[in-house]
């Protein structure tokens, strides 16, 4: 029995893995011996070293593969010589110094400004839920406050005076979010219709036709509701509403730093996200427009 044979009738036996994982791995360690092997880069599986690994790497990016594939056939490497490691057929670890190809973030989808100011047309009707349905929506684009957030909100969070609204972010870190005065219109009408409304009142500001605070099932519902009438955006959620806001103000001019603010991140590395996001736009614009692109 090979000693691949027998890192794969220990997943077995051992380990307890699927056929289908099974399969897999072997499938990635058949690919990375036929490499060694048709490229003559090393005999012995003694003589395998970190080099050879990044080899194989190369040739797997220049054959177009993604990071994610790649990374996953590292891990199938990874466990095949901890295996021989341990079973004492080799005496170090090639993998030791292997690193990876990074995976690219995933760009934060986001509603555009057009669609957005579509909202503006939307019948969301004049009853209780009508005008609640509305300021969720509108307060999410506004603030880009998360879903918890929102969902926290006191009649006290607002100070009328100043325009602002006091938000409980993560780690209960408190921050200052302004309010416009669109916004602020919005707010009172839905203040107004919910007193008439509700018999009992209620410490929180958004609330359900009993009374009791509103769920994450039902913003997410209303958000849900209210962005498919305007966006095709296959995701529509508080979130995709969060990071609308801030890819809004960041191709309206707004400073990196004072979005980080406005969002509660811990670090400016979190909202530089949202940057890749406004250069992609840039660049798409150029493409489009500049006569020599």
């Amino acid at each position: 029995m090979s000693y691949k044979e027998s890192f794969l009738s220990y997943l077995q036996f051992e380990k307890r893995y699927s056929k289908h994982t099974i399969i897999s791995y072997d499938c990635d360690l058949t690919q990375f011996f036929d490499f060694l092997s048709k490229n003559k880069i090393v005999e012995e599986l003694k003589d395998i070293d970190f080099k050879s690994v990044r080899k194989w790497i190369v040739f797997l990016m220049n054959e177009g593969k993604t990071s994610r594939t790649v990374n996953r056939k590292l891990s199938s490497l990874k466990s095949f010589f901890k295996f021989l490691l341990r079973e004492s057929i080799i005496e170090s670890n090639p993998m030791d110094r292997v690193i990876g190809p990074k995976q690219g973030k995933k760009l934060p989808g986001f509603v555009a400004e057009y669609s957005m100011k579509l909202l503006r047309e939307v019948d969301f009707g004049e009853g209780f839920e009508g005008v609640r349905d509305q300021l969720v929506v509108e307060m999410f684009y506004q603030t880009g406050m998360r879903l918890s957030e929102l969902m926290n909100l006191k009649l006290t969070s607002f100070d009328r005076q100043t325009s602002l609204v006091k938000v409980l972010g993560k780690r209960n870190k408190e921050r200052i979010i302004p309010v416009s005065k669109s916004l602020e219109q919005l707010l009172d009408q839905y203040l107004e219709v919910r007193e008439r409304f509700l018999e009992e009142g209620s410490d929180f500001l958004f609330v359900t036709k009993k009374g009791v605070a509103v769920y994450e099932k039902l913003l997410y519902r209303i958000v849900t509701k209210y962005l498919s009438k305007i966006t095709t955006l296959a995701k529509r959620s508080p979130h995709v509403l969060r990071h609308t806001f801030a890819t809004h103000l960041l191709n309206n001019g707004a400073e990196l730093n004072a979005v980080k603010e406005l969002l509660g991140h811990a670090n400016l590395s979190a909202t530089q996200i949202y940057t890749h996001t406004t250069f992609e736009r840039l660049n798409s614009v150029y493409k489009q427009a500049h006569p020599r692109a």
